[in-house]
């Protein structure tokens, strides 16, 4: 093989060495226990407290003291909502995800809607955590300098995705005592705030008291429930990450049910008593809003501004604290979000390439095209966090309704089989009722607010799964054709061995992937434009460990199982037809280099092999073949004809457009 490049060598400085796949100890190191997990994954809805809580008490306006039936609010729907997630933790061990989820108990289509409005909503936790986080440090900074703040974004942005570059293990290591840090800073705030006035909580209920029934008697209580129901709407970004443990499951250490189980209440826990402790701080310190600060920054400045210089350090502390623990919480964003279009792309939703894993064991095409779409996001709102959290609150819900619509579905149909089916349709029937309930007021109230492009961003995305899965489906009918007329005439697998071969005679290898009539048409194509010249054939094969098998040494083994038979497949088929065949295999997590490296030792032992790709020939090439069909057959032959060897792609014909 050629030597590393400049290149290379950098990318591998920054982003860290390759890991060995096949090591069977590579699942234990790069999954979390539950307090990593809690880091890495219950960051996201932990920090939503950061605006969550804001947007509903500004949304009271004039009635603040009704927040205290918004945090009693919040306090149910977190634990309704938690409860139902634990739920899917347990039904869907391999990650209960909502996409997965609504595939499975709603059917393809729903799923789809489902998984597009997930990926909106993990490219706007990135964008969403990042702009609150830069607010945070921008509160106590000299307004002069706002100027820097969009920048300051974009280099955060790209920070974070070095990190996960590198991969989920190190970056949630590194961020570990930044959420430790958020816990003491933000766990003292309201501590202290209830503490300082304890004595005045019998006042405070008792003003609460008396604004709720002034409030019914002047306005009515229609009047107040919708009050009440629009701000506990508009405060929906609350709960935006508590699916973030259910979908992250496969990244859990064994037990991952129990590890999961136990993340989630933590994040749970945590949550309730963060969200609910700063909103019920707002009304014993009678904060307002002002202009450049975030409501968190004016509460703490109520708390601590009086105590001079060790004030202001506790106040600044707090808010670095909280700024850093967004920047934590958009991993979410960059370890679910790829995780999502990995499991799409298996299902031919997206392009396949997106369910690839890098040689750190990330789908990096993934975590890239998050990125990239974190960038418009940001470029677009100009980091404005009002318009990003009614954007980013939409298609959480769209997600959770169709979640908890499945699970209620799945209780219904299965009652005869599960005695807890009433107790369970009543978590996920309420949880149901909330997600919808906050869904419907926040696209009415903020439609032309940002709610409208979050919609159409979401069904454009909706409409291009839809033609990317047209175009795979032909494209499969026509293979299906060929595996028809070509699999047809291959006999029943014999038992067979491998062929010794003479490593002076001309020698054909070509790269398979899997037993299909694709692979034995090259067979054909060879024996056509080489009569009688080849008498011996190698069949190499890469085991690509993508997205869909990385879950555990058991399905490596199947895959590499898998691999040899369809190999050996070949080599049976061709002995069948009187000549000698071998073959040779190697797993990998790219498909490429794996090959290259075969092939460059068959290359040793062969002096006169010669290598063959088959590609896909359309009878009008596309802009979009290359997006939807990676280009492994070129990259082969590129590389390999760069190490002197000889190389040629054999066109396989299809009809699909």
């Amino acid at each position: 093989m050629h030597d590393e490049t400049p290149t290379a060598r950098l990318r591998r400085l920054v982003i860290g060495p390759p890991r060995d796949v096949t090591d069977p100890h590579v699942f234990h190191r790069v999954s979390l226990v539950t307090f990593l997990a809690w880091v890495g994954l219950g960051a996201d809805g932990l920090s939503s407290s950061a605006y969550g809580p804001e947007e509903a008490y500004k949304a009271l306006g004039a009635h603040a003291h009704l927040s205290i039936i918004l945090v009693a609010m919040t306090a149910i729907t977190i634990a309704v909502i938690s409860i139902a997630y634990s739920n899917l933790i347990q039904h869907f061990p391999g990650g209960g995800g909502g996409y997965l989820v609504a595939t499975k108990l709603l059917g393809n289509r729903v799923g789809v809607v489902s998984g597009c409005a997930l990926l909106v909503d993990y490219v706007l936790t990135i964008t969403v955590s990042i702009a609150s986080g830069c607010d945070q440090i921008w509160s106590f900074l000299a307004p002069e300098l706002l100027r820097y703040k969009l920048p300051a974004e974009f280099g955060v942005l790209a920070m974070l995705l070095i990190l996960n570059l590198r991969g989920v293990k190190e970056s949630v290591n590194i961020l570990a005592p930044i959420f430790i840090l958020f816990i003491i800073t933000h766990s003292f705030a309201i501590l202290y705030c209830v503490g300082a006035h304890f004595g005045g909580l019998p006042a405070v209920f008792r003003n609460a008291s008396f604004d709720f029934h002034t409030s019914i008697r002047s306005s009515g209580g229609l009047a107040v429930t919708l009050l009440l129901l629009r701000a506990y709407s508009l405060g929906g970004g609350t709960y935006t990450g508590i699916e973030a443990v259910s979908n992250g499951v496969a990244i859990l250490r064994e037990p991952r049910v129990q590890t999961g189980k136990r993340t989630m209440f933590l994040m749970a826990f945590s949550l309730a008593f963060t969200a609910g402790g700063i909103m019920f701080g707002y009304l014993l310190t009678d904060s307002r809003p002002i202009a450049g600060q975030t409501m968190n920054a004016v509460l703490l400045g109520r708390l601590f501004g009086s105590w001079h210089l060790g004030g202001a350090v506790l106040i600044v502390t707090t808010l670095i604290a909280e700024a850093a623990l967004l920047f934590v919480a958009a991993q979410t964003g960059f370890l679910d979000g790829p995780r999502v279009l990995a499991n799409m792309a298996v299902d031919s939703w997206m392009p396949h390439r997106f369910s690839q894993l890098s040689d750190r064991l990330v789908t990096k095409n993934g975590i890239l095209m998050m990125g990239i779409a974190a960038v418009g996001s940001l470029l677009y709102t100009r980091g404005d966090i009002t318009t990003l959290v009614v954007m980013y609150s939409i298609n959480v819900f769209i997600t959770f309704s169709l979640t908890e619509l499945g699970m209620a579905r799945h209780w219904i149909k299965d009652r005869a089989k599960e005695p807890r089916w009433r107790s369970q349709l009543a978590i996920h029937g309420t949880g149901l009722v909330m997600c919808m309930s906050i869904l419907i007021i926040t696209s009415f109230e903020k439609f032309r607010q940002g709610g409208w492009i979050t919609l159409v961003i979401t069904a454009i995305l909706i409409a291009v799964c839809f033609a990317i899965r047209r175009h795979y489906d032909r494209i499969k009918s026509d293979l299906r054709h060929l595996d028809d007329v070509l699999i047809g005439i291959a006999a029943s697998e014999p038992t067979c061995e491998a062929s010794v071969l003479d490593r002076n005679k001309p020698t054909a290898v070509i790269a398979v992937s899997g037993f299909s009539g694709f692979g034995l048409h090259q067979v054909l194509s060879i024996h056509k434009s080489f009569p009688n010249y080849f008498r011996q054939f190698i069949f190499v094969s890469a085991a690509v460990v993508d997205s869909g098998v990385f879950k555990g040494a058991e399905e490596i083994d199947k895959l590499t199982a898998a691999t040899e038979s369809a190999l050996k497949r070949y080599v049976c088929w061709v002995q069948a037809h009187g000549l000698a065949a071998d073959y040779r295999m190697r797993v990998g997590t790219e498909a490429v280099a794996t090959v290259e490296e075969i092939c460059t030792e068959i290359s040793d032992e062969f002096p006169r092999a010669m290598f063959f790709m088959g590609r896909l020939i359309f009878k009008e090439e596309k802009w979009y073949h290359r997006l939807l069909h990676n280009e492994t057959p070129q990259a082969i032959q590129r590389r390999l004809l760069f190490d002197g060897l000889q190389a040629m792609i054999l066109p396989i014909r299809v009809l699909a457009k």
